[in-house]
């Protein structure tokens, strides 16, 4: 049975979006389509994979070959339609076959981080009554297939592990590459059942949430290629253009902007599946890369590792850095020391971009904001209340348009968004006269380190159930490479001890992800309180300032 996603889309909102024409009703497959008439053996992407030690390319023509054959092997192992494929692999070609493959069939992807483990796995797969899993047999040192196989008990829906670069009945490339389905079956006719409507969820992505849990953000094939008709032209983006994607595939930037975008406009990805800035340089020189979008820490180590000098980096004409609000002074040294245009965005795995500075906006809206609705989509500043508030206050940001996503999975209480189409994103902001919006601060319980979201709920949750703790807080520190990095606060049971490695230790035990460890421990006598006796943050956050690694 098909997993009950509980979407929200009315038929008012499909025939509004349909009337403005900001809906194109296409699929992914659609523009795959338009590439391999116009440019069959150009190449569709290409990059190193580091667990093969080579560097590996398919065009246009393979990639449709593939995915094809991919589609079809996906329906001799019983993948139906409104199926949940999940899988956790790096920047390589076979993530882009995969969600192809998913389209072609009408099953929906589910891409996970490669830094995830068992504790966020254990709950992701579980909610998702994942069908199938993809994972490689090895990456950065770490064993997937043993880490899936010990979790497989707990996870009733899951039927099938595949494992590139594995061996035996496992294996994606003896299942899915070397035979040969097209030739098994009438692929035309299955492809012409299985086809999705645009208005269909075909994505379905895991965004941090402030409870401890995270939240299945739904996507379909018009709100995601809403956002990317509306991107393209206020960033200048043509066929002309070669895209380096370094972040991962499996966070919404990667998988709109490196995988959907590509396709759309019809241009040469280059993958990087180990961020290394020299290595990145060295790609931008080889490949002659124009453009490439990423979060500040990336912006940051190209702009600062002197190894980068080495290369001849002219061709890169934009960076488009998001995730996180850019201090000033680093996009002041990216500009002048890379001579590229970097352009600030502020958006949300639930929405994509939705505020960008233009390539010719004013040096100061570039410095100092994270940009203005694009197309099709509108922000606005209100207080706590509701009410659209004045220039230049800082109040509550909403945000709403074609790009706008159709629901978290099984969660409709949460959808956060009025009957007139107005999203609570969370956020705090103010915006200029001009419509430029700058990010001053966030209401949801998170930080966020290096362009990435950190549950700490979650990682506060672990650490109150070590018996020297008796109240424990994460907020986040200044970090000029990262944005934020995590500090827990923590006071302690009487007579009991607690040092930064203990904590280290205990979280690694429970099988944390390692981006969402603290790295500052503070054990402090008393938590500062509210008269209710909630902790008081912004008073931790404070202190955290003056701290850092």
């Amino acid at each position: 049975m098909p997993v009950d996603l509980k979407m929200i889309l009315p038929e008012s909102r499909i025939a509004a979006m349909r009337q403005s024409g900001q809906w194109p009703d296409m699929l992914l497959t659609d523009a795959l389509d338009k590439a391999v008439a116009e440019q069959p053996d150009s190449i569709a992407f290409t990059g190193f994979n580091s667990m093969r030690r080579r560097r590996e390319t398919v065009s246009f023509r393979q990639l449709d070959q593939l995915s094809k054959r991919i589609a079809l092997g996906l329906v001799h192992y019983g993948i139906g339609k409104g199926d949940m494929v999940s899988f956790q692999l790096p920047n390589w070609w076979e993530f882009v076959a995969l969600h192809l493959a998913c389209v072609r069939i009408g099953a929906i992807s589910n891409p996970v981080m490669p830094i995830f483990r068992e504790r966020e796995l254990s709950f992701m797969l579980d909610f998702a009554e994942t069908k199938a899993i993809f994972v490689p047999c090895e990456f950065r040192g770490f064993d997937h297939p043993a880490m899936i196989s010990g979790l497989r008990k707990n996870l009733p829906a899951l039927q099938h592990m595949f494992v590139l670069g594995g061996e035996g009945a496992q294996s994606f490339e003896e299942n899915f590459l070397l035979r040969r389905h097209e030739d098994e079956v009438d692929g035309p006719a299955i492809f012409a059942a299985r086809r999705m409507s645009p208005n269909d969820v075909n994505e379905m992505l895991y965004t941090s949430g402030t409870t401890g849990q995270p939240k299945g953000v739904m996507h379909t094939a018009n709100t995601q290629f809403a956002n990317l008709k509306a991107l393209a032209p206020n960033i200048g983006l043509s066929r002309n253009d070669t895209l380096l994607m370094s972040s991962p595939l499996a966070h919404q930037t990667g998988f709109l902007y490196g995988i959907m975008m590509p396709l759309y406009l019809g241009i040469k990805t280059v993958y990087q599946d180990v961020w290394d800035a020299r290595i990145a340089a060295q790609m931008i020189q080889d490949e002659k890369v124009t453009y490439t979008m990423a979060s500040t820490p990336f912006l940051a180590d190209l702009t600062d590792n002197p190894d980068v000098r080495n290369y001849d980096t002219g061709s890169l004409r934009i960076f488009m850095c998001g995730g996180a609000p850019i201090p000033r002074v680093l996009t002041e040294r990216a500009t002048r020391e890379l001579d590229i245009k970097v352009l600030s965005l502020w958006g949300m795995s639930e929405n994509g971009a939705v505020t960008i500075t233009r390539p010719d906006d004013p040096m100061e809206k570039v410095f100092n904001t994270d940009g203005k609705a694009i197309s099709g989509t509108e922000v606005r500043i209100v207080d706590e209340n509701g009410q659209p508030l004045p220039p230049d206050t800082e109040g509550l940001l909403q945000s709403r348009g074609c790009s706008q996503f159709v629901g978290y999975m099984k969660k409709p209480e949460m959808h956060g968004t009025d009957k007139d189409g107005w999203f609570d994103t969370g956020d705090y902001a103010r915006m200029d006269a001009d419509g430029y919006i700058r990010i001053t601060g966030r209401a949801k319980d998170i930080l966020i380190r290096g362009g990435e979201n950190i549950p700490v709920v979650e990682v506060e949750e672990i650490l109150y159930r070590h018996p020297a703790i008796a109240d424990a807080a994460i907020v986040g520190m200044p970090d000029p490479r990262l944005g934020e990095r995590g500090c827990a606060f923590v006071t302690l049971q009487p007579g009991a001890s607690f040092g930064f490695a203990e904590m280290t230790s205990w979280l690694n035990d429970a099988k944390l992800a390692r981006n969402y460890m603290p790295e500052r421990l503070e054990v402090i006598t008393e938590m500062p309180r509210t008269a209710s006796g909630k902790i008081q943050k912004f008073k931790l956050r404070e202190a955290a300032k003056e701290f850092s690694v």
